[in-house]
This record gives C-alpha cells, structure tokens and sequence, in this order.
C-alpha cells in the first residue's frame, strides 16, 4: 500500500483500486461465480432489494480464498487495518434485469471503531465480476474523513458526505469501512451485476456476523499457520456446523 491510497482513504474512508483483476482473472473467477449459482442453488437466497446471494460461497466454492487472499489486493489491506488480518465472511450476489423504481437503501454495517486510527473495525472489499457504469445497478457511498464528526442521520450525512457511485469495467476492486453510510443502488437496466463481497477483521476482535461459515479445510486442516490463523476467528454459524459434522477444536 502506498502512501497516496492511505491519504485517500483516511479523505474519504474508501478507496477505488481501479481494474485490479487482469481479463483472465476476472473469467477465472466469474467461471467461479456462475458455476457456484448453478451447482448450488440451494445455497442461494433472496438478500435485500433485487438481490440474490450465497454467503456460504468458502464452503461451496473453496477455490474463492484465491480472491479472499488475492496477492495484489491482501497486502493492501493489510497496510489499512495495521495488523494481522482475520477473514470476515464472503458474498456472491447478483442483481438481475429491473424495471421497477430507483431504490437505495443505505446504511451501515457496523458503528465506527474510534480506537482505530481509520475508525475501522472491519473492511469490505468489493469486487466487480461485470461491467458497472451508469446505466447499470452499482455500488455507493458517500465519503467521510477520519477527522470529520460522525454523524449518524443518513440525510445529514449524505448532505455533507454527498454520493460516490463506483463505476468500472470487471475486475475493478473498491475497499471500504464498513461504518461508512453505503447502499446497493437499484435502476431500470439490462444488465446483471455480479459482485464477491469481502470481510476483513481484526483477529483481536469479535467476529463480524453469522452469515458465512469457515471449511475446516482452512481453519484446522491447513498444514499452513498463516492460513489457519487468517480463518481461525470463528463464528457461531462455523461452530454450529463444526459440532454438527465434526469436532470444533480452534487453534485460537
């Protein structure tokens, strides 16, 4: 990470990484993609407005850590939240073909971690599997400086903050704080939008959510450190599978 995307981050608390993934990454991982919602459907689920998703993607498709520790992308990440990193959960989502109304609903994952000097408990990154401009579904944001006050009325923030829409050909990569105000932004289009949805902790912290349990492949079978330290901050859902199909023996 370079010093000019830390600047821009603690400006805006997200950062554009522009079209990280080369053309044969991007079909790479769209392959993954499409063959996940075909393989598995039962793993897929109606998840906010106009979108469907699988949040179990590490256990259907393991071949996604590939992205989750993509060596372009990890190190970057890394350099933001300032400490060894623990995953999160993953999303593959897609937003269809619309002709309904314009719809944004926007929010926060979680509140500002204030002990942090970015204010981030956890980071997403978003990744782009389909071509998103202005005439397709996208992501939004509106930006926040660390030195700003934070305000929690969506209207006032999006008064002061306004909007960033993120555009970009596939393989574009965003990351942001999570605690800042984002939405999925819906519109009358053609186009289908596929995304992966990344998760990054801290591994001194509580996990993030229950939506996406961790294979055992990783957390405890790795013959690996790093990888069964990186997956080793498990959640309840993990758990819960882990007592249900096996012993659940962390090594944190």
């Amino acid at each position: 990470m370079d010093v000019q995307q830390r600047k821009e981050f603690a400006e805006k608390g997200f950062i554009s990484l522009g079209k990280l993934l080369n053309d044969e990454e991007v079909a790479h991982f769209d392959t993954l993609f499409c063959n996940d919602r075909k393989n598995f459907p039962y793993f897929w689920h109606s998840y906010g407005h106009h979108q469907e998703a699988n949040y179990d993607a590490l256990l259907t498709t393991p071949n996604f850590d590939g992205l989750v520790r993509h060596p372009r992308i990890y190190p970057i990440i890394e350099g933001l939240m300032g400490g060894p990193l623990c995953f999160g959960e993953i999303g593959l989502r897609t937003m269809g073909a619309y002709d309904g109304a314009f719809h944004q609903g926007w929010h926060r994952d979680k509140p500002h971690w204030l002990d942090h000097p970015l204010r981030m408990d956890y980071i997403q990154l978003m990744v782009y599997l389909a071509d998103v401009d202005s005439s397709t579904h996208c992501f939004s944001i509106s930006p926040e400086a660390i030195g700003e006050r934070i305000i929690e009325d969506n209207d006032e923030q999006l008064k002061r903050g306004g909007i960033h829409d993120l555009h970009g050909p596939a393989g574009t990569c965003a990351l942001f704080n999570v605690a800042a105000l984002h939405t999925a932004t819906t519109r009358t289009t053609k186009a289908e939008r596929r995304t992966v949805q990344i998760y990054y902790g801290h591994r001194d912290r509580a996990p993030l959510a229950n939506d996406s349990g961790i294979p055992a492949k990783f957390w405890r079978d790795s013959a690996d450190a790093d990888t069964r330290a990186f997956y080793g901050v498990l959640n309840e859902r993990t758990k819960i599978y882990m007592d249900a199909f096996g012993p659940c023996e962390s090594n944190q």
